[in-house]
């Protein structure tokens, strides 16, 4: 029987390829075999969801700056959205800035993490995404 963590998916929506290869890394050195499904901005991310390629449960994990649409305004239209204004993100970025930070929080983010202090090879987000998929009661 599989576990509640193997059955969670994580939308990845990240610009950064090395970044997003360290993610991938990262869960495959922790032997998480959760799927991971990438999109590269804020607009593919969006239409992936709303187009139903990322399979429920899921979780996003974030990046703040990108091009096309960054991360807050792909937050403002995520919970704009009646089908989508639920989902439980987690933002992983090189933003310290406090406004970035609180746009955040306003938009109902899970966690903010800054990348330079998410430990080495982002371990300790891991760490952290696998523990809450333990204990989260996920719904669709």
């Amino acid at each position: 029987m599989k576990g509640v963590s193997e059955d969670v998916t994580l939308l990845l929506i990240e610009d950064d390829d090395v970044d997003a290869q360290t993610i991938e890394r990262s869960f495959e050195k922790h032997r998480i075999a959760n799927p991971i499904v990438r999109a590269h901005d804020g607009v593919e991310g969006l239409e992936m969801l709303k187009g139903g390629a990322v399979a429920h449960p899921y979780v996003v994990l974030l990046d703040i700056q990108m091009p096309r649409m960054n991360g807050l305004a792909f937050l403002e239209e995520l919970r704009s959205d009646p089908k989508l204004a639920n989902t439980i993100v987690f933002v992983l970025t090189t933003s310290r800035d406090e406004k970035d930070i609180q746009a955040s929080y306003t938009k109902n983010v899970a966690g903010y993490f800054v990348k330079e202090e998410a430990g080495d090879n982002f371990s300790n987000v891991v760490n952290l995404l696998q523990g809450y998929w333990k204990i989260v009661q996920f719904s669709e």
